[in-house]
């Protein structure tokens, strides 16, 4: 009999199994109230962390965010739900370690046909 045998946090396919809400200690919402648009780009400050500490997906999407990305492809690129990926970018925006640029208008119509191209670039990509 394995050691992981019998233990509820172990899938023998999966590996490893923990619950998303264990990423974010329990939270659903993100800090403050900066809505984060799929298509809105993360990048980050350069700031130095100082004596913030971070968990591996923290750290995996400051690493990302070293170039302009976008919300979406964050999910993607981290394989964590968009509710989950929110709070977490959340997170660093409130510590100042990212800046999230508004890639379309809030509330209207997009019509910037290169923004259209674009997300459906990145769409197509994943």
């Amino acid at each position: 009999m394995g050691a992981d045998q019998g233990h509820g946090w172990v899938d023998e396919e999966a590996g490893p199994v923990s619950r998303p809400y264990t990423v974010t200690s329990g939270r659903t919402r993100p800090r403050g109230s900066r809505y984060l648009d799929l298509v809105d780009m993360v990048v980050s400050t350069g700031k130095p962390a100082g004596d913030i500490r971070f968990s591996p997906e923290r750290g995996q999407i400051l690493a990302l965010s070293r170039v302009p990305v976008s919300v979406a492809e964050v999910s993607a690129l981290v394989k964590l739900p968009l509710g989950i990926v929110r709070v977490l970018l959340g997170d660093l925006l409130h510590d100042e370690l990212i800046e999230v640029r508004e890639a379309a208008p809030r509330g209207g119509r997009v019509t910037d046909q290169r923004l259209l191209r674009k997300v459906l670039e990145g769409l197509q990509a994943l």
